[in-house]
C-alpha cells in the first residue's frame, strides 16, 4: 500500500507539469522579440484591402485607359504610313513630327497619371499603419515584447514569435467585423507563405 501510494503520488506529480505546460502552449508565447510582415498585414486584412480597393480600381481603369489610347496611337501611326506616298515630303514631315509631339505629350499624362495612384496607394497604406498602431501595440504588450522587427528582414526565427495573424485577425474583428477571416492560423517560419506581390503601377 504504502509503494502504491508512493507511485500514486509520483504519477501526480508528473502530471501536473504536463498540464501546465498543455496551458501554456496555447497561450500566446512570450517574447522580448516579435516579427510583424508589415506588408502582409496590409494585403492580407480585411481592412487593409478594403481601403485598397479603390486604389486598385482606379489602376484597372488606367491601364484599360492606356490600352485603348495604345490601339488608337497605332491605328493613327498606320495610317499616316499608309498616307505617306501621296503626300509631299514636307507635309509628311509636319504630320509625322506632329504625331510624335501628340505621342509624347500623352506618355507624359498617363506616367503622371500612374506616378499619382503610386503616392495614393502609399498615403492609404500609411493611413491603415497608423490606425492599426493601437492593435499592434496591445498585441506586442501582451506578448511581452520591447522590440518589433520586420519579419522579410529576419533571416531565421521561430513561427511562435511572428504576430502578423494573430494582429490580422483582430485588425479584422475591430475594424472590419463583416468582412470575415482574411488570414489564416499563424504556422511556421517568418510568415511570408502565400502573401501577394503588391501591385504594379500601370504604365502607358
Amino acid at each position: 500500500m504504502v509503494l502504491r501510494a508512493s507511485l500514486l503520488g509520483l504519477a501526480l506529480a508528473l502530471a501536473l507539469p504536463v498540464g501546465a505546460l498543455a496551458q501554456e502552449a496555447r497561450a500566446p508565447v512570450q517574447s522580448l522579440i516579435v516579427t510583424l510582415d508589415q506588408e502582409r498585414l496590409f494585403l492580407r486584412s480585411a481592412y487593409g484591402q478594403g481601403l485598397l480597393d479603390e486604389v486598385e480600381e482606379q489602376a484597372a481603369a488606367l491601364a484599360a485607359e492606356n490600352r485603348r489610347i495604345e490601339a488608337e496611337l497605332t491605328a493613327e501611326e498606320k495610317q499616316l504610313t499608309e498616307d505617306r506616298p501621296g503626300m509631299a515630303p514636307e507635309k509628311f514631315r509636319e504630320l509625322s513630327a506632329a504625331f510624335d509631339e501628340k505621342v509624347v505629350g500623352i506618355r507624359d499624362a498617363q506616367d503622371a497619371k500612374a506616378r499619382e495612384l503610386v503616392r495614393e496607394r502609399e498615403e492609404v497604406q500609411q493611413r491603415f499603419y497608423q490606425e492599426v498602431l493601437p492593435v499592434l501595440t496591445e498585441v506586442v504588450r501582451e506578448r511581452g515584447a520591447v522590440v518589433v522587427l520586420e519579419s522579410r528582414s529576419v533571416v531565421l526565427s521561430a513561427g511562435q514569435i511572428d504576430v502578423t495573424a494573430e494582429v490580422i485577425a483582430r485588425i479584422d474583428a475591430q475594424f472590419a467585423p463583416q468582412a470575415g477571416a482574411a488570414e489564416a492560423p499563424a504556422g511556421t517560419g517568418n510568415g511570408t507563405e502565400g502573401a501577394p506581390e503588391a501591385p504594379a503601377a500601370p504604365r502607358p
